[in-house]
């Protein structure tokens, strides 16, 4: 690649504010050499006291990654002047838990005097989203450090710049690809879903009106849609929320693949993974090989976290700008 094209990709991706810092696994050896063993022990605690820290904590590592970068943005709370990021109506369904964690596991770096306002929230939740997989039972993964807690959070920067439950492969794999995501990644990344939970509402049209010919999707497994429509009856309590991985909800594993390839994706942008000819073999080969599935997971969630704000500083409180 001659150097005018690579300049003209780098001044893209500054524009974008998304580009790859200088990451490295030991970033904090002289400064807080323990930070690694003292945000384990924070999510621990955390999850000794909920489960939901698990789902929690992953999907705010998402929802951060993808606007603007991986800079804990979407932690920040929005006062009279702003609304933030967390108030935009894709990201009213993160639980308070994984705020929590991350305002946790801060304030235990921080009570280290060398450590003090020397590691960012946004370091700090990309640790605690490995260390609440790995509590799941999910593998573990070295994470690489140095990220800057970003200078910007607006409800409007979200627009646009996360996948929704409806999505097709091809809108997808467009977005993944805006962020320099793989379709491999962005299977590997999908599932994620073998945890967690779902509001009805965001699946419903799946099970009551999908279209005139066909009020269920037919990509649907009947019994488990019969058992959706249990779950989530018409007019449902808009507070009622299921587990998005019906067979281990709790685990952090390849059952997720397994559910796709017996129709009981939850979402649509789940099922099309297995329905869609392009990422189906993927989806068959991850369901019934689940150290492949983990060895891309790794890399996918790498990358993901590569993505960082162009600029920024430490946050002294991650809720709000210094």
């Amino acid at each position: 690649m001659n150097m005018r094209i690579l300049r003209v990709i780098l001044i893209l991706l500054w524009g974008l504010g998304l580009c790859s810092a200088q990451l490295s696994q030991n970033f904090y050896a002289k400064v807080c050499p323990d930070v690694e063993n003292i945000v384990k022990k924070a999510v621990s605690a955390k999850f000794s006291q909920t489960f939901v820290t698990v789902p929690a904590t992953i999907r705010l590592f998402f929802h951060d990654c993808f606007v603007s970068g991986c800079d804990a943005s979407v932690i920040v709370a929005s006062t009279a002047g702003n609304t933030a990021e967390k108030d935009h109506p894709d990201n009213l369904s993160l639980a308070g838990d994984g705020f929590d964690t991350v305002i946790k596991a801060k304030a235990a770096v921080d009570a280290v005097s060398s450590c003090k306002n020397k590691v960012s929230c946004a370091d700090i939740l990309a640790l605690a989203t490995r260390d609440a997989i790995v509590l799941a039972g999910g593998p573990t993964y070295p994470v690489e450090l140095g990220r800057l807690d970003g200078l910007s959070s607006t409800s409007a920067s979200v627009e646009g710049n996360l996948p929704q439950p409806s999505f097709s492969l091809d809108q997808l794999n467009k977005m993944f690809a805006s962020k320099g995501l793989s379709q491999t990644d962005m299977i590997a990344l999908s599932a994620a879903h073998t945890v967690g939970f779902s509001h009805c509402s965001r699946f419903a049209n799946r099970i009551y009106n999908f279209s005139r010919q066909n009020p269920v999707d037919p990509t649907l497994d009947p019994q488990y849609a019969t058992q959706l429509q249990g779950m989530c009856p018409k007019n449902v309590d808009p507070r009622v929320a299921i587990n998005m991985d019906p067979a281990t909800p709790r685990i952090f594993d390849n059952a997720y693949f397994k559910n796709l390839v017996q129709g009981k994706g939850l979402f649509t942008s789940d099922q099309v993974l297995f329905t869609d000819s392009r990422s189906k073999n993927t989806v068959s080969t991850w369901a019934s090989n689940p150290q492949s599935f983990n060895t891309a997971f790794i890399q996918a969630i790498t990358k993901l976290g590569r993505l960082t704000a162009t600029n920024g500083n430490i946050r002294f409180d991650c809720g709000k700008f210094n």
